[in-house]
């Protein structure tokens, strides 16, 4: 009987700890990627290079976040499909949209412009 009690309480743990140097380094990188951001604008880049490095380093930084912080890195794959899935596809339809709308307002202009 002690035994089985012995056996049980070995293989119940209260928390997973991870270790320190896992969050520092995240935090380091944390920290370099918003330098890189911030020297984004500090070389006062412009147009399309502009915003595709802010929103690169702006999903990375979420990734990380995302990753360690929330600690979807140790989570079974399934509860990582369940949540990154549906966003990743959701990112894919604003996507498609923006580009329809960009045709939708390009064939108004020709549209109304021949009626002028």
């Amino acid at each position: 009987m002690a035994n089985a009690e012995a056996q049980a309480a070995k293989g119940h743990v209260e928390g997973q700890q991870h270790p320190l140097g896992i969050y520092l380094k995240i935090w380091a990188w944390l920290f370099v990627l918003s330098t890189f951001s911030y020297l984004v604008d500090y070389f006062h880049l412009e147009g399309y290079l502009r915003w595709t490095l802010i929103l690169t380093f702006m999903f990375m930084k979420a990734g990380l976040i995302i990753a360690v912080f929330m600690h979807m890195w140790w989570e079974r794959l399934a509860l990582v499909y369940a949540i990154g899935l549906p966003t990743i596809l959701l990112m894919v339809f604003i996507f498609l949209m923006t580009h329809e709308a960009d045709n939708t307002f390009l064939i108004r202009g020709l549209f109304f412009a021949a009626g002028t």
